[in-house]
């Protein structure tokens, strides 16, 4: 992992407003960001334009690189799926407006969960990417975020039924670590499918009894083997961004530049070394 690719998610700081968060990050060190669209749509909502907006980013030297806000409805009435696909198309087109091409995206469940019921949230997520294939956005699919699609696997056999360029998957360390998914199912075959990559760390305990946002810790501070697991996904292929996302009491209470601070030199360990 290279420092050019290490992002921050706002999440790690959501309670501050979007030009306070912005400042923060790059006086941190970070030059790519993924902002919740719930932060960027508050902007928007006092009166700034979508232009306004990409420059705040540009004149910080910040470039934004993934969002994410609405889960995908794959069950449900077909005007309720009909009005989740316009909204989430909307936020591919904002997203593209602000210069990023991934889009994160949680899942909602069928009454009962069944291997066919993942054949649903393929069809939905196929339809998303076609209807905004225009737009040049991935669909990564978060698993755990998700009452179905709760492994890497189960992720991976989603983006291959919807059999679409722009549909894949992303990988979370927290996630991974509380859910059946093993450092053997990172391999070739499966990374091919991961567009994006969330960074954190996980505290000494039962992973069965950790819970998946609640508990993380910044890296370096718990117990993953996060050294191995981004050798791992680099060994079989994957090149993008890497993003810090905490959900952190503590975090939240700290000035916001101290935040960001703590979570850039959190991650500088797990970069290369020059020379």
């Amino acid at each position: 992992m290279r420092a050019e690719q290490l992002t921050i998610n706002s999440q790690c700081t959501f309670h501050w407003n979007l030009e306070e968060a912005l400042d923060a990050y790059a006086a941190a060190g970070f030059r790519n960001v993924e902002p919740h669209l719930n932060l960027v749509k508050e902007w928007l909502g006092d009166g700034h334009t979508v232009d306004e907006t990409r420059e705040l980013f540009a004149s910080r030297g910040l470039a934004v690189v993934a969002s994410s806000q609405l889960e995908v409805a794959c069950f449900g009435s077909p005007d309720a799926r009909i009005s989740n696909l316009k909204a989430n198309a909307e936020n591919v087109g904002l997203i593209r407006e602000l210069g990023a091409d991934k889009m994160i995206v949680g899942t909602d469940g069928p009454e009962r969960n069944s291997v066919e019921a993942l054949d649903a949230v393929a069809r939905a997520m196929h339809n998303l990417a076609e209807f905004t294939d225009d737009l040049g956005v991935d669909i990564a699919i978060e698993f755990n975020w998700s009452p179905l699609v709760k492994s890497l696997g189960s992720a991976i056999r989603v983006a291959e039924i919807a059999d679409h360029p722009r549909v894949g998957v992303l990988f979370d360390t927290a996630h991974y670590h509380v859910t059946p998914t093993k450092l053997s199912d990172v391999n070739e075959g499966s990374v091919k499918w991961i567009k994006h990559v969330h960074l954190n760390d996980m505290p000494d305990t039962p992973a069965d009894l950790t819970h998946r946002d609640d508990d993380r810790v910044l890296p370096g501070e718990g117990v993953l083997d996060l050294t191995g697991t981004i050798g791992t996904l680099e060994r079989n292929g994957y090149d993008g961004y890497f993003s810090i996302e905490m959900f952190s009491k503590d975090l939240w209470q700290l000035p916001t530049k101290e935040a960001a601070r703590r979570c850039y030199e959190s991650l500088l360990p797990l970069c290369e070394r020059e020379g």
